[in-house]
């Protein structure tokens, strides 16, 4: 064991899972340190969409929703705590009546992380959120992404605003803390505003696979495509919850059916055990339009997942 006993989470075997202050996955709430080595962070931030705001609830839903998870990967084995420091770092700084304001604050506070060599995994939050938190993480050359999602996140401006929750992946190619050749898009559907929405980062070099594509494909030839594009080197993983089926995760501002199903998403990033993963967010969970909570319930597990498969790679590099 590696890691240190004073990180270890609240063990749900001696202590009822209702019981205490939510923190993500019961881990220990902790300030930005170089003692931690994975960050769980909230980024309640919702001020970049034009539909449906309630996204700046998602990351308190899916801490009281990840008191379900235990310690140990059920397949693969990995117990994340006993590998590295995981720490429930709470919530990047954000200024509700000012976006441009909360955008910077929250790069701001990855700067912080990246400084001290800390791996986050974010909730947010809408999917402006990787657009901060990849210009606070990414300093040198650029970095893989790895995107599921409804939609692609390459217009250039919507109602007249460039940062936003759909634009963060143009703005991406465009600042260069995205490389298109190692960049995927898995899951797109649903109507679009114009070809070009989608074209954008055909052109620029992203491999796009459509739901459509997927079906095709089968999951393990996609699984196949996805590890030979970002083979060795560092990526990062951006999950906006409306690429999973509104059936599983109703609860999101932009909602599309026919979506993955969260059981690919799980063998999917299963299959990135061990890889240079530079961080991960799971975006646009806004609890109030899922009464049932089983949105919330979803994006913990697949947080789980998430640091699971970051854990071995950590702890090899502090090793």
């Amino acid at each position: 064991m590696t890691g240190d006993p004073r990180f270890q989470p609240v063990d749900a075997a001696v202590v009822p899972r209702f019981a205490d202050v939510a923190t993500f996955m019961r881990t220990r709430r902790h300030e930005v340190s170089p003692d931690v080595d994975v960050a769980l962070v909230g980024v309640p931030f919702d001020l970049g969409v034009n539909f449906r705001t309630g996204a700046r609830q998602g990351p308190a839903g899916v801490r009281e929703a990840s008191r379900l998870i235990r310690r140990v990967h059920p397949t693969t084995g990995v117990s994340p705590f006993e590998l590295c420091n995981v720490a429930d770092l709470g919530d990047a700084p954000v200024n509700p009546l000012d976006k441009d304001k909360s955008i910077a604050q929250i790069q701001g506070f990855f700067e912080t992380l990246r400084e001290n060599r800390i791996v986050p995994i974010s909730v947010g939050g809408d999917h402006t959120i990787p657009t901060p938190i990849l210009r606070g993480l990414v300093t040198d050359e650029p970095v893989g992404v790895l995107q599921f999602d409804a939609h692609p996140d390459t217009l250039e401006e919507l109602c007249g605003d460039t940062v936003n929750h759909a634009t963060f992946m143009r703005l991406g190619h465009k600042e260069g803390w995205i490389d298109p050749k190692r960049t995927l898009q898995i899951g797109l559907r649903g109507s679009r505003f114009s070809e070009a929405d989608i074209q954008y980062g055909i052109d620029a070099g992203f491999t796009v696979i459509t739901i459509d594509d997927y079906e095709a494909m089968g999951r393990a030839a996609v699984i196949a495509k996805i590890h030979e594009v970002l083979g060795d080197r560092p990526f990062y993983i951006t999950l906006d919850i409306d690429g999973v089926d509104p059936a599983f995760c109703p609860g999101t501002a932009v909602p599309e059916i026919g979506g993955l199903i969260p059981r690919d998403l799980q063998v999917i990033l299963r299959s990135l055990t061990g890889k240079p993963i530079v961080g991960a967010d799971i975006s646009e969970v806004a609890p109030c339009f899922d009464p049932t909570g089983i949105t919330c319930v979803t994006a913990a597990n697949l947080m789980f997942e998430m640091l699971c498969a970051i854990a071995p790679a950590v702890a090899a590099g502090r090793g």
